[in-house]
């Protein structure tokens, strides 16, 4: 199958793709990289009437560099991050994980923001951005507003981006020089998306130490027992996998099979052995 007919525009700021998007008379989508949208119109999954271009907009591929956080363009690629373009607040953790996001070719249009737009259960920065605590900046006709991105995902492709707002930027407060961090991808194969995601932060300097599963029929899943485990530096084998496994438990809206469940222990005792060991 082949995309449905629709109108195309590029707008020269970001105030008037806004603009574009908020006073449509049909159904309009904003497009970037386009690795999903596309695949979802040639499906006949998405029928937007206009596509509104703002993956060359100066201000969404730039990052800017502060004493405490870098604050990343919506449209900044996988693969500038993988490449070191931009500062990296992450000591590492974001480079690593574009490495193992999809492909290079994918890499090279896919962006961030489009990433947390989407908002697939599977996908990598969802999870990766919530265990780093980043904010993201929306913009809309009203203005702009402020949403950590660990309450920006509410569902599996469900977010709280409005109908008419787009995301401007995602802010990565810098780790301090001691911070510590894990990260686990489960897939089938090298490229593919995650069975299981396990992200782990520990960042004594900033007070911070978070665990996040990803691939977790839902929203990222923070574990509040292994998270905490993990700021007491504790190094007990049964203790780490009793505290994943009654976060776990805990999360009975998930409905994991013991199949998942088991991925996601794997994943997440691993990511913290990464931290802790």
């Amino acid at each position: 199958m082949k995309a449905p007919e629709v109108d195309y525009v590029r707008p020269r700021s970001l105030t008037q793709a806004v603009g574009l998007l908020s006073n449509a008379s049909v159904e309009a989508r904003v497009i970037a990289g386009g690795q999903s949208l596309m695949a979802m119109m040639n499906l006949r999954l998405a029928t937007p009437r206009l596509l509104i271009d703002i993956a060359r907009l100066p201000e969404l591929i730039s990052a800017t560099d502060d004493a405490d956080a870098v604050t990343f363009g919506a449209c900044v690629t996988h693969a500038a991050i993988e490449d070191d373009r931009f500062p990296d607040p992450s000591r590492g953790l974001m480079p690593r994980v574009a490495t193992t996001l999809a492909y290079r070719a994918i890499r090279t249009r896919g962006t961030i923001g489009g990433s947390l737009a989407l908002a697939d259960p599977a996908a990598e920065w969802p999870a990766v951005l919530a265990a780093l605590d980043a904010e993201l900046t929306l913009l809309g006709p009203s203005g702009r507003r402020s949403l950590k991105c660990a309450d920006f995902t509410t569902g599996i492709f469900e977010t709280r981006l409005a109908a008419d707002e787009i995301i401007e930027s995602v802010r990565v407060a810098k780790l301090s020089a001691n911070a510590r961090w894990g990260y686990l991808k489960l897939s089938r194969k090298s490229g593919e998306f995650a069975t299981a995601l396990a992200v782990v932060v520990a960042d004594p300097g900033r007070g911070c130490s978070r665990v996040v599963i990803g691939a977790a029929n839902g929203a990222p899943l923070v574990l509040k027992d292994t998270g905490e485990l993990v700021a007491a530096g504790r190094r007990d084998g049964e203790g780490l996998r009793s505290a994943v496994t009654a976060d776990l438990e805990r999360a009975t809206d998930r409905h994991f099979d013991d199949f998942q469940r088991n991925l996601h222990t794997v994943a997440a005792t691993r990511a913290v052995q990464q931290v802790l060991m």
